[in-house]
């Protein structure tokens, strides 16, 4: 993790209303924090804390009321629509729900984000591609199943599939909003593992929601606390690795005899 670089995501006293006329509470409160280049970057909080809402700032999905939103030394708000779409370009998104295309492979659902940058600067040729969705598929341990459709494979293979997807154009930046909140231990640490991977042989930033702490000691460099749209304070973690996760067993036995 390079310390000594300018942040790639930053924060400055950012204010985020959806309802500025009204005396609703804001969704974000003059959040001001940076993520720094090659870090995993844990955002936690209860429901409605403002999470969601910092990942769609990040990404140039909605703008803050007040304050800025940095990425890459760029104001996000300030970039007009071809600059949004080359910023987009150059961040992977995953959702909870993954939402590949039933009807697709493995490998086109994969593939899909180099088709759709055919006309941009990045575009690669058809040989190209194909070498980019077997390299990423490698590396997220789904080579033998890039054939199948998404109906055949189980939800951790599916939340990799997304995860493949969102690295495929090796982006700088990953966001992951609960990506493993449906999962079991041990499909939580296969995913775990590729984000980790993704940090460290890819040089990926990676800013992960979650409500699980287990998966913040495991894999976070540092991890921001929100509250009521608030940030409370950002945590260093010492991460002992995905390898460091309880057990199916050991959280069963954990919760149901405490």
């Amino acid at each position: 993790m390079a310390t000594d670089l300018p942040a790639i995501v930053e924060f400055r006293h950012v204010t985020k209303r959806f309802r500025p006329d009204t005396d609703e509470r804001p969704a974000l409160d003059d959040v001001t924090l940076s993520i720094r280049p090659g870090e995993i970057f844990g955002i936690i909080g209860e429901s409605g804390a403002g999470k969601s809402t910092l990942l769609e700032l990040i990404n140039g999905l909605t703008h803050p009321t007040a304050g800025d939103v940095l990425v890459r030394g760029a104001s996000v708000a300030d970039l007009d629509r071809s600059g949004l779409r080359a910023l987009r370009r150059d961040i992977g998104v995953v959702f909870q729900g993954v939402h590949l295309l039933s009807n697709s492979t493995v490998r086109d659902n994969v593939r899909l984000p180099l088709h759709l940058a055919e006309r941009s600067e990045k575009r690669l040729t058809g040989p190209q591609q194909r070498d980019a969705v077997d390299e990423i598929l490698s590396f997220v341990g789904l080579s033998h199943r890039a054939d199948h459709f998404p109906a055949q494979l189980s939800g951790g293979e599916r939340q990799r599939v997304g995860l493949a997807r969102a690295l495929v154009s090796k982006p700088p930046l990953l966001l992951c909003d609960e990506p493993t909140s449906s999962l079991d231990a041990s499909t939580t640490a296969d995913v775990l593992r590729v984000l980790a991977d993704a940090r460290d042989k890819l040089g990926t930033t990676v800013v992960v929601i979650t409500h699980d702490l287990d998966v913040v000691k495991a894999v976070c460099d540092r991890a921001a606390l929100l509250e009521k749209g608030r940030l409370r304070e950002v945590f260093d973690i010492d991460a002992a690795g995905p390898r460091s996760l309880p057990s199916y067993y050991e959280q069963v036995k954990r919760e149901l005899t405490a």
